[in-house]
C-alpha cells in the first residue's frame, strides 16, 4: 500500500536579486499528532502570518525567506524515522542546495519549530538558530549548535512552553554555541499576539544578524 503519509511542502519568497542567504521559518506543532498540516492549522497559519509581515525586511536586504509545512502536526518523539519534523526539516534544506547551492541558512523556528531548528542545526549550510516561545524541554540536546549562533526570546506568560527552561537550555548551549543570547519579552503569551513588533523585530534583526547581512532601512 502508497505510504498514506503526507508530503512536506515550502512556501517561498524571493529577493529581486540572486540571494545572498536565506532564512528557513519552522512553525510549531504539538507534543503527538499524526493528522496532516492543512490549512488550516493554527501553528502554520501563525508563522505563514508572520512570514508575510517580515517577508519584505528581508528580502530587501537579498535575503530570501521559505516557510516549511511539516506532513504531520506532532514531534512524535516515538517514530520509527524519529521526530517527525526533523527529517521535514532536513529535506527543505537539501532543496536550498538545490536550488541556490552554498548558501547561508538561518532557522527561524517557533514552538516546536525551534526544537527541530536545534535538531537540524548541524547542517553545514546553517549559520544560525532564531528560536522563538520555543519548546526545548529539560536536557535537549544542544551539540548541534556548535559553532552556530542561537538567539530565544520568550514571554513571562507563556503557559505552553516554559521560560524557565529556555533560559536553562540557552546557560547550557553558551559552552557550545558561538553566541547564545535569550531575551525576556515581558507579559507576553506563546503565540506571539501581544507586542506583535517586537516579536517581528527580534525575529528579522537576529536572523539578518547570523546571516552576515545588515539591517535593512525602514519598515
Amino acid at each position: 500500500m502508497p505510504d498514506p503519509t503526507p508530503a512536506p511542502s515550502l512556501t517561498t519568497r524571493a529577493p529581486a536579486s540572486d540571494p545572498r542567504a536565506l532564512v528557513l521559518m519552522l512553525h510549531g506543532g504539538k507534543a503527538d499528532g499524526r493528522t496532516p498540516v492543512d490549512d488550516r492549522s493554527a501553528s502554520w497559519r501563525r508563522s505563514s502570518w508572520m512570514m508575510t509581515h517580515i517577508g519584505g525586511r528581508l528580502t530587501r536586504a537579498d535575503v530570501a525567506v521559505w516557510l516549511l509545512r511539516y506532513s504531520l502536526r506532532g514531534w512524535n518523539a516515538r517514530a520509527a524515522l524519529g521526530p517527525s519534523p526533523v527529517p521535514d526539516a532536513r529535506w527543505a534544506l537539501e532543496q536550498v542546495r538545490e536550488r541556490y547551492g552554498d548558501l547561508p541558512v538561518v532557522l527561524l523556528g517557533h514552538s516546536m519549530g525551534a526544537r527541530t531548528a536545534v535538531a537540524v542545526a548541524d547542517d553545514p549550510h546553517v549559520t544560525g538558530v532564531v528560536a522563538l516561545a520555543p519548546w526545548l524541554p529539560p536536557d535537549e540536546p544542544n551539540g548541534t549548535l556548535r559553532g552556530r549562533r542561537f538567539a530565544a526570546a520568550h514571554g513571562r506568560s507563556d503557559r505552553i512552553t516554559s521560560l524557565r527552561q529556555t533560559r536553562e537550555f540557552v546557560r547550557r548551549a553558551e559552552g557550545v554555541a558561538a553566541s547564545a543570547e535569550l531575551v525576556d519579552m515581558g507579559r507576553v503569551g506563546h503565540y506571539m499576539f501581544r507586542d506583535i513588533p517586537a516579536w517581528n523585530a527580534f525575529a528579522v534583526s537576529r536572523s539578518l544578524a547570523f546571516a552576515g547581512m545588515p539591517a535593512p532601512s525602514g519598515d
